[in-house]
């Protein structure tokens, strides 16, 4: 039997699970493993200009094929800067294997406990442990596959998110007997019944009369978005999406009313804040979903949370009325069984339908707050006119800030349509490499990437990997000088002075044109809408890469948003959910109460 290399190995296991392609940068410490990807000619290896942009990348891949691929980097700094995209995956919840290179052990072995080893190495493994469902160093070459076997089994495993492996020079170099290498066996799964929390959620589902479902990543995360319709079918409650499930559920759809949350659409809060029964499905009811004070939430509610990690169940405990610790897939299909034998009709929920279709026609997705102002067309009525330009499977991906916040309130997607951002770390800079992973997983197919002037400038070399394999993806950068968001923050904490958000306090931004010059791209700027009529057939209708400017107003608001007000006697507090910025009239609030008012609010 010939020997076989550690690194071709794991090439081959690359193939032998069908991963097309990886994402990296070659380095002297992970040379063998590139050179046996490359040799063996069945993965490709996308070479991306910063290591952060390929765990970046890696996320977006899984994201749009479903498919886990890899982050492969070198030593010291290779390995340093691919750590932002891995807290991402591990706040997000995106699975991904970052294979790094490491010194050779017989410097790992003598300079353990100093700084530094051998030329550039550190303990990598150990640094990622907290922000990694898993890490390994791997310091016998027997062991190669057991590890790469059980990453990638865990990296999918319950939670999903990102795993570590570390491997010196020489173990990648290594060669065994076939027969020699070790192999991973995963324990059995122990399957936990859901039956009889979910029948109690059935009994609260039939004397509910303001009932809302809440629809998380988790569903998708577990292969069971098509399970939605099937429930709003057994269950015709009305419901809501996060951010980053906004895709999972037509925006048109008779049921789905919208995004709630501290940066929510006004409809959707007022859904939820009146609802008596909310369960939410596959989301970790963040602050930014739910508010800053746990107690000013759904407060006429019970509250149904599903959630496969039992440490983000705990963190709700005294709010959460019946914590399911489940797969959002196995809870859906007892679910929808349960449903399908303790039939609910929608007559006792009628009025509430009818409520929340009041809703969302007085306070559609893009209302008079984002009217345009000063001359500037606004970012989010732009956002909300893309939508009618967007192929059929239109992946949109968006960086941080301004494309951020107004795709994630206005954008309007349909069935087979997806919306891909960094919801949990808001890394600024995950636009581009996003857009190279989701075109990738498309087969190098077209995305929209929406990036701001200062977010893409946190990974602007990645323009060159774009232009390199002629990926098909539309850039529109929102041009605000600087970092609009910041702007807006230190208006409400120093008084409007600016410190190092626009040109004027330290932070300029380059010609757009010119950059598009320098990578081989074709440029378009907006100004106005008559622009915006012109140039947006002529973008999405082209064939290769394209760059587009959007000026909009640099002082711009993001309404609408939950905000601090002023009582009547001066005092500032934070209203709850339901009441954001820019306030209603206290008689048109009070209309849209269901529930009683909070105090808060009465006193505005």
């Amino acid at each position: 039997m010939s020997a076989l290399k550690v690194s071709d190995a794991i090439a081959q296991f690359l193939k032998d699970h069908e991963i097309r392609h990886v994402f990296g940068i070659i380095g002297s410490a992970n040379s063998h493993i590139f050179d046996s990807i490359y040799n063996l000619g069945y993965t490709e290896i996308v070479c991306v200009h910063h290591e952060q942009a390929a765990t970046m990348a890696m996320q977006t891949y899984y994201r749009e094929t479903g498919k886990i691929s890899a982050a492969l980097v070198t030593a010291g700094g290779g390995s340093t800067n691919a750590i932002t995209g891995v807290v991402s995956a591990w706040a997000d919840s995106i699975p991904g294997v970052i294979i790094s290179g490491q010194e050779n052990v017989r410097f790992v072995n003598k300079m353990f406990d100093m700084r530094m080893w051998g030329i550039q190495g550190y303990d990598s493994a150990d640094m990622v442990k907290k922000v990694t469902k898993y890490s390994s160093q791997i310091m016998e070459a027997d062991k190669a596959l057991l590890e790469v076997e059980k990453a990638f089994h865990i990296a999918e495993e319950g939670r999903p998110g990102p795993v570590w492996l570390d491997f010196p020079m020489d173990i990648q170099g290594a060669k065994l007997e076939a027969d020699k290498y070790l192999h991973f066996v995963p324990e059995e799964k122990v399957a936990v019944s859901v039956e009889q929390q979910v029948l109690n959620i059935v009994e609260l589902m039939k004397q509910a009369q303001r009932p809302v479902f809440w629809f998380g990543h988790g569903i998708r995360l577990s292969g069971a978005q098509s399970k939605i319709e099937k429930l709003l079918l057994e269950a015709p409650f009305p419901s809501l999406v996060t951010w980053a499930g906004i895709d999972m559920l037509d925006s048109d759809h008779s049921l789905n009313f919208g995004r709630a949350g501290v940066y929510g659409n006004r409809a959707a809060n007022f859904v939820v804040q009146n609802a008596d029964l909310v369960i939410s499905i596959g989301t970790r009811m963040a602050i930014p979903m739910i508010g800053y004070e746990h107690s000013e939430f759904a407060r006429d509610a019970k509250i149904v949370q599903v959630d496969i990690d039992q440490q983000e169940l705990d963190k709700l405990e005294g709010l959460v009325d019946i914590p399911v610790c489940a797969d959002a897939n196995e809870f859906l299909i007892e679910l929808i069984k349960q449903l399908s034998k303790n039939k609910i009709t929608e007559n006792n929920i009628g009025q509430w339908v009818e409520n929340c279709n009041g809703y969302r026609s007085r306070y559609p997705l893009v209302g008079p707050e984002n009217d345009d102002k000063n001359g500037y067309i606004n970012s989010y009525r732009v956002v909300d006119k893309m939508s009618e330009y967007f192929k059929d499977d239109e992946t949109v991906v968006t960086d941080m800030g301004t494309a951020l916040l107004s795709a994630h309130q206005s954008l309007k997607l349909k069935s087979g349509q997806r919306l891909m951002t960094s919801t949990g770390l808001g890394e600024m800079g995950y636009g581009l490499p996003a857009a190279i992973g989701a075109s990738f997983g498309k087969n190098k197919g077209h995305v929209v990437c929406l990036n701001c002037d200062g977010g893409i400038m946190m990974n602007l070399q990645e323009l060159q990997t774009i232009t390199h394999h002629k990926l098909p993806i539309k850039t529109f950068i929102f041009n605000n000088d600087g970092y609009l968001m910041i702007k807006h923050t230190q208006k409400n904490l120093f008084e409007g002075r600016y410190s190092a958000t626009n040109k004027n306090s330290g932070v300029s931004c380059p010609d757009f044109s010119k950059v598009a010059a320098g990578f081989e791209m074709p440029y378009y700027s907006i100004k106005n809408w008559e622009e915006f009529k012109v140039v947006m057939p002529l973008i999405m209708e082209s064939i290769g890469p394209v760059i587009c400017e959007i000026f909009m107003d640099p002082e711009q608001y993001f309404y609408p948003k939950l905000s601090l007000a002023i009582k009547r006697d001066g005092t500032i507090v934070s209203p709850p959910l339901e009441d954001i910025s820019p306030l209603l009239s206290r008689e048109e609030f009070m209309e849209n109460m269901i529930v009683e008012a909070h105090d808060k609010s009465k006193d505005l």
